[in-house]
């Protein structure tokens, strides 16, 4: 995979729970053995899934591996559950399948391995899915109050948005304006019904959603410029040296390379032509019957220029988009659009059973379908194999050159932007703190992901660098006793006054990461809180009804 660093960030996730941290936001192994806070930045989702999963006694490399199974497998199930709300068992069967199968998921997988936007990938359909039923069930009962089904929705779409924001923060700025527009539309179908709450009620999946996934997005804002993400944007990451040529999405060569300038790259951009066919029969045949389908017609036809929006946005014709909007400087890639593209093909796809349906009878479309789903396998399943089979256990990739040297050296950009970084592997720190007293030493020490704990002995005063990478977080304490510290291009420095004492170096959490861990948990709890209330009164009303 490109991004080899999976198996190191599962070991290091896994480590820094054992240890007691959560959230986890800083390992100790990577950025050279400085340690660096990635989990503060990069959405973390994934490598929590692995982690716990190692922390039950996988190895690290087996659980990277499950959790990227359980991701692949989960996108075909949350797909499969939003499209039966439209196209009933089968067209959801169809566009579950689609959307397992789509030629961007495999390059994610086993091209790019972009564990990351896999996760998001997966949890997409069910946020709109929450969106979408929460306003069903106002338009099927108006004049109800927060019910137990409203509430379940809500949940299920609050669940949805934060998986796809905590999996991956780019794939949820994509996301974010075609989920908020769907809200708008749908806000529309439900005014009729004279409500004025319901617009309230329409916008608490993306509102829960957002408050729940508080703990990572509001400490990565306000956080970021400790270190160097900003690294990641420009160069050879420059959104426009990454457009997609329109024939790319229709005969783009499979391989296992990079992307670059031009249309001839060494990974492939193709959309799927089983997708594209069954899109475009599933809109026509919608077309046709508009009369009798009407909310089912123009929910699709929405998501019909969602895709074609998606699909611009990829050319160089909206580079004047792309360069209006610095912040769309972070994508670095275009193409990444191309998850969204296969979001909502798929889900569109789904419609040829419900088409069908009404047209020929049962056997037949059940033979149609079968055809269809042959094809999707045919076409598609042969681009879900790997390049290579490495003889590689796990100590490969967590043995400490791996983690403070090879691994480090792929990406170091949540380092501090000033920070020295070693030009050689034997400059990689072995001891977190080094003294400049050649007398001092250390009598015993326990280091862990979060803290590290020293008993020194000096016998005259004496300065003392800590092999820790600078962030506000980090605070020192000498005998229990809070003690300042500078800050220089490796690490920290402080002054240790003569004789035996207990040092301590403890990461603890700042206060924009306190208050965002805060909102999560209400929000968390705020949701738990009004399913146990609905429930208790519709028991009661339930026990009324029946002893009257």
């Amino acid at each position: 995979m490109h991004d080899d660093t999976q198996v190191a960030r599962v070991f290091e996730m896994k480590k820094a729970l054992a240890d007691g941290q959560f959230p986890v936001r800083w390992v100790s192994d990577l950025g050279y053995n400085y340690g660096y806070p990635i989990f503060n930045f990069y959405a973390p989702f994934a490598y929590y899934v692995g982690g716990f999963l190692s922390l039950a006694g996988l190895d690290a490399l087996t659980a990277t591996k499950i959790m990227m199974i359980l991701g692949v497998i989960f996108a075909g199930i949350s797909m499969y559950f939003l499209a039966r709300e439209f196209w009933g068992k089968t067209g959801g069967v169809i566009s579950g399948l689609l959307y397992l199968y789509a030629p961007y998921h495999a390059v994610n997988i086993y091209v790019r391995g972009a564990v990351a936007e896999l996760w998001a990938y997966a949890f997409l359909p069910l946020a709109f899915l929450g969106v979408y039923k929460v306003a069903d069930t106002l338009l099927k009962s108006p004049q109800a109050t927060l019910s137990k089904e409203l509430l379940k929705w809500v949940t299920i779409g609050a669940v949805g948005y934060a998986g796809v924001i905590v999996s991956h923060n780019l794939t949820a700025m994509m996301a974010t304006p075609f989920l908020f527009a769907t809200t708008v539309l749908l806000f529309f179908l439900v005014r009729k019904t004279k409500q004025k709450r319901h617009l309230f009620v329409l916008i608490l999946p993306l509102l829960f959603g957002i408050i729940i996934a508080a703990f990572y997005w509001l400490p990565t804002l306000q956080e970021m410029h400790y270190t160097n993400v900003a690294s990641v944007v420009g160069g050879k990451s420059d959104v426009n040296l990454h457009f997609v040529c329109p024939s790319q999405l229709l005969t783009s060569p499979w391989g296992f390379g990079g992307s670059v300038a031009g249309c001839v790259d060494g990974m492939s951009f193709k959309i799927g032509k089983v997708h594209l066919a069954l899109t475009i029969f599933a809109f026509i045949g919608l077309a046709f019957l508009w009369k009798g389908q009407r909310s089912k017609f123009i929910i699709a036809s929405v998501f019909f220029v969602f895709l074609l929006a998606s699909v611009l946005l990829m050319f160089r014709e909206s580079s004047f988009l792309w360069n209006s909007f610095p912040q769309m400087a972070f994508f670095q890639f275009p193409w990444r659009f191309l998850l969204l593209v296969s979001f909502f093909m798929s889900f569109l796809s789904g419609a040829i059973f419900f088409i069908l349906q009404t047209k020929i009878p049962r056997f037949g479309v059940y033979g149609i379908t079968g055809v269809i789903i042959g094809s999707i396998l045919f076409f598609n399943a042969s681009l879900f194999v790997p390049q290579t089979m490495l003889p590689k256990t796990a100590t490969d990739y967590t043995n400490r050159d791996m983690l403070t040297w090879t691994t480090s050296k792929i990406s170091d950009e949540y380092l501090p932007r000033d920070f020295k970084r070693p030009l050689k592997q034997k400059e990689v720190p072995t001891s977190k703190i080094i003294f400049q007293d050649s007398k001092a030493r250390i009598i015993s020490q326990q280091t862990k992901t979060d803290e590290i704990t020293a008993l020194i002995d000096t016998p005259n005063k004496t300065r003392a660098s800590l092999s820790v990478a600078y962030f506000p977080a980090w605070q020192v304490f000498i005998d229990k006793e809070k003690v300042g510290y500078s800050v220089f291009n490796r690490g920290l420095y402080i002054t240790v006054p003569a004789g035996k004492h207990v040092l301590t170096v403890s990461f603890i959490q700042t206060p924009v990461e306190v208050f965002a861990n805060m909102l999560s948990l209400t929000g968390v709890l705020a949701l738990l809180l009004g399913i146990i209330i609905t429930r208790r009164k519709e028991h009661a009303h339930a026990k009324t009804k029946k002893s009257t």
